[in-house]
């Protein structure tokens, strides 16, 4: 005896905000590299007479906001797709199969398409920087990459990502729990928040690295979102709906 999955009609989708918030912040990013805002951020955090940026040696900020903290989104993925492939087989799993395979999809997406960015950018650390005690030229992100032994290899934020890609729950929940949806979008925006300061204050990325991934990850996550359980109803169903009843 099959059973059929019923699953909530989805929630109207504002593409206006959705898409048009990122790509608002996306042009501001842009025009901030004609400023010095990323440099003067950075030298907040910089203190030449403690040898370098006051996080760089932090037990806190290394080991616990960076390694720990990392592990546990890992762990937590690992969980994500130990529940999908479960969903194939367990039935209290199957209604919330396609939740667990956009959930995965997007944890994935989010953190991989760093690693490739930062190659294909080469754009270096504040910490090796002239400005901040090493040895390499700053140029801006549009900008040529001076030569270097050393190319760099920190824009996007990794370990923003980390944090940014539990936009992922939001977008998941956002259909059945719609309040939860909202706790886990101020959670991941904070989580990822609190990732790029403490980056910051070690001197490992210019606070516009940070911002730059926030974007990347929200745009992936409602892409995978769009793709796999945005369904609306189509005009004729709507239109169906809007037909009184006759007695």
């Amino acid at each position: 005896m099959s059973s059929t999955v019923v699953r909530p009609a989805p929630r109207p989708l504002n593409f206006w905000v959705f898409l048009g918030v990122p790509a608002a912040v996306a042009i501001i990013l842009v025009l901030l590299e004609l400023t010095s805002l990323d440099m003067d951020l950075a030298k907040l955090f910089y203190d030449p007479a403690a040898g370098g940026f006051i996080g760089r040696h932090s037990y806190f900020l290394e080991t616990v906001l960076h390694t720990r903290a990392k592990q546990v989104v890992i762990a937590f993925s690992v969980f994500a797709i130990l529940g999908f492939v479960s969903s194939f087989f367990m039935a209290r799993l199957k209604p919330f199969k396609r939740e667990l395979g956009c959930l995965v999809l997007s944890l994935g997406l989010a953190t991989s398409f760093v690693t490739p960015m930062k190659a294909v950018t080469a754009v270096q650390c504040p910490w090796s920087l002239e400005q901040f005690g090493g040895h390499e030229t700053y140029s801006e992100l549009l900008s040529h990459r001076p030569h270097s032994d050393k190319p760099g290899r920190c824009w996007p934020g990794g370990h923003a990502a980390t944090g940014f890609t539990l936009f992922a729950l939001f977008f998941v929940l956002r259909d059945r729990r719609p309040r939860l949806a909202r706790a886990a979008l101020v959670f991941a925006f904070t989580l990822g928040s609190v990732f790029s300061i403490g980056r910051m204050m070690q001197g490992a990325h210019f606070f516009s690295h940070n911002v730059w991934t926030a974007v990347f990850c929200w745009l992936i996550c409602l892409g995978s979102y769009y793709w796999i359980l945005y369904r609306p109803a189509s005009r004729a169903e709507a239109m169906a709906k809007a037909q009184p009843v006759n007695a």
